[in-house]
Formats: C-alpha cells, sequence, structure tokens
C-alpha cells in the first residue's frame, strides 16, 4: 500500500483521479490550459457538475463540461467525462463503458477513467485507453475493469489519467494503486497548487467541494 499524499505530492500532473475506499470517493481535475482551468465543481440534484467559472473566457466545453458524479438506483458514479450520463442512460456500468472510448483529444488520448460503488460497499473501476497513441485515431480501444469486494478502512484503490506530466501525457497504466486514504484536506492540500482545479470528496456520504477559482 502506498502513501496517496506522496503520490500526489510527488506528482505534479496525474490530470483527473478517482480514489475509492471503505465509505469514501474521492475525485479531482487538474488543468494546464486556461479553458481547462477555468472550471469549478457544483452540485446537482443527483451529484455534482463542472461549470465555467467565468463563461466568458470559456472556449470548447466538449471536454471539460460535465457531470462527474451522478447517482444510479442506490449505487454511485463516478467518472472524468460524459460517460457518466452514458452509464446512467443504460442503467448498467459495464454496458456504459462498453459503449464508448477514449476522448478523442490526439495526440493524448485522454483515457476515460469510471467507477461505480455500490450500496454493499463494493466497488468497480474501469479505464478506456488507446492502444496507439501513435495512429492518427488512436488506434482500438483497450477497455479494462477492476472489481473489487470492497475495502478495508483507511485503504483505497487509485486510478489516474495520466502517469505524470509530458508531451504528449502518458496514460495510467497497469492496475489501480492501492493507497492510504487519507482526510479530503489532506487530498487538496496534496495536489499540485499551480494545476489543481477542484476536488469532490464523499465520506458516508458528506459531500465537499474544493474549487481554487473559488478561494479554497
Amino acid at each position: 500500500m502506498q502513501d496517496l499524499l506522496e503520490l500526489l505530492r510527488n506528482n505534479p500532473y496525474p490530470g483527473r483521479g478517482i480514489v475509492v475506499g471503505k465509505g469514501r470517493v474521492y475525485y479531482w481535475i487538474m488543468g494546464r490550459s486556461s479553458n481547462s482551468r477555468n472550471r469549478v465543481f457544483t452540485k446537482t440534484e443527483d451529484g455534482i457538475m463542472t461549470e465555467a467559472h467565468d463563461p466568458s473566457k470559456l472556449e470548447d466545453p466538449s471536454l471539460i463540461i460535465y457531470h462527474p458524479v451522478r447517482t444510479m438506483g442506490d449505487a454511485l458514479v463516478v467518472t472524468n467525462g460524459d460517460q457518466t450520463d452514458t452509464i446512467v442512460e443504460k442503467n448498467s456500468f459495464r454496458d456504459g463503458c462498453m459503449a464508448r472510448k477514449f476522448e478523442p483529444d490526439g495526440p493524448n488520448f485522454t483515457p476515460r477513467i469510471s467507477c461505480i460503488v455500490n450500496a454493499d460497499g463494493s466497488f468497480e473501476l474501469s479505464i478506456l485507453k488507446a492502444e496507439d497513441h501513435a495512429a492518427t485515431d488512436g488506434g482500438r480501444c483497450v477497455r479494462e475493469f477492476f472489481c473489487y469486494e470492497g475495502a478495508d478502512e483507511g485503504h483505497g484503490y487509485f486510478i489516474s489519467t495520466y502517469q505524470g506530466d509530458g508531451n504528449p501525457l502518458p496514460s495510467f497504466a497497469g492496475e489501480p494503486v492501492e493507497v492510504t486514504m487519507p482526510e479530503p484536506d489532506e487530498v487538496w492540500a496534496a495536489l499540485n497548487a499551480d494545476n489543481k482545479v477542484s476536488l469532490y470528496t464523499n465520506v458516508d456520504g458528506d459531500v465537499r467541494l474544493f474549487n481554487k477559482n473559488l478561494g479554497d
């Protein structure tokens, strides 16, 4: 098990990340461009959405404005894109992920990462990524699924879009990383100060939102 805070402090740009543990779910977004950084999390009836902090500066909204968190029955769906809506509309985590592929933002071809947390504490993580970053369209989509019956107290599983900074950005590789589950304020403080944008935390149903653009 690795220290999540150390992982984040030593990685200036993991991109978007999901961490799931016993009674806890964390999701954050980061950005390098002004368009990506011009965002905040806001609450919705069944979860949260991203919005432009300054609508007059919003450029292409297609990959940055979406619902990261929605409920689906008694389950919680968390993703890094509009595949959240696909999963909820199909009422199936697996079917929703199978219907989508990585983001069309070559040469990065950003992976789509998703999770579903069930009422009994079991959860599933998924990553959809490009097989060939050298191809103009990213090549085939590789869809990986990781199923967990639950997590022990203080333990979680972490997955992100990128391994770190770079050009093009290197996609996350391997299985989700088993990590410690620190407190929400600690996670927010550990994320790179220049690149972090927003953080969603859900601790036993208590939801908090951290937004850099709102002074958090």
